[in-house]
């Protein structure tokens, strides 16, 4: 059965993040730029939260919040679920289906962080390997 690390080892574990002081406004910025859904949001070098398109929807233009007077601390999601290199895709998927959300982290049993997979990295994995 595939593994979140093969999908890692297609599309590499680079992963883009900011800290939660940083403004929503760069945040969406470097969003665009790398033409990425999500930012993992790091403090002291431990993951405090993630920072999602719906979390710009539903947490900062929902409230008509100024994205340059807001900080992604403030709106992010801290109720991170994570999954290990070793997890199933299935698992993934029904996790991702469940839970409603689109990006995971993929941390190892230390904390570290070892990337970030998308519904879009699961589907293309999938897709290219059946």
């Amino acid at each position: 059965m595939p593994t979140v690390r093969d999908v890692l080892a297609v599309k590499g574990n680079q992963v883009h993040s900011v800290s939660p002081q940083t403004t929503v406004l760069d945040a969406i910025r470097t969003m665009n730029q790398h033409k990425i859904g999500a930012l993992i949001v790091m403090h002291d070098g431990q993951v405090a939260g993630i920072f999602t398109e719906r979390d710009v929807l539903r947490r900062v233009l929902g409230e008509e919040r100024s994205p340059a007077g807001v900080t992604v601390g403030e709106v992010m999601t801290e109720d991170l679920i994570c999954v290990e290199p070793e997890t199933d895709l299935d698992e993934v998927s029904t996790i991702m289906k469940q839970k409603k959300i689109r990006h995971i982290p993929v941390c190892g049993d230390d904390g570290k962080l070892h990337g970030m997979v998308s519904i879009g990295d699961v589907n293309a994995y999938q897709a290219s390997n059946q």
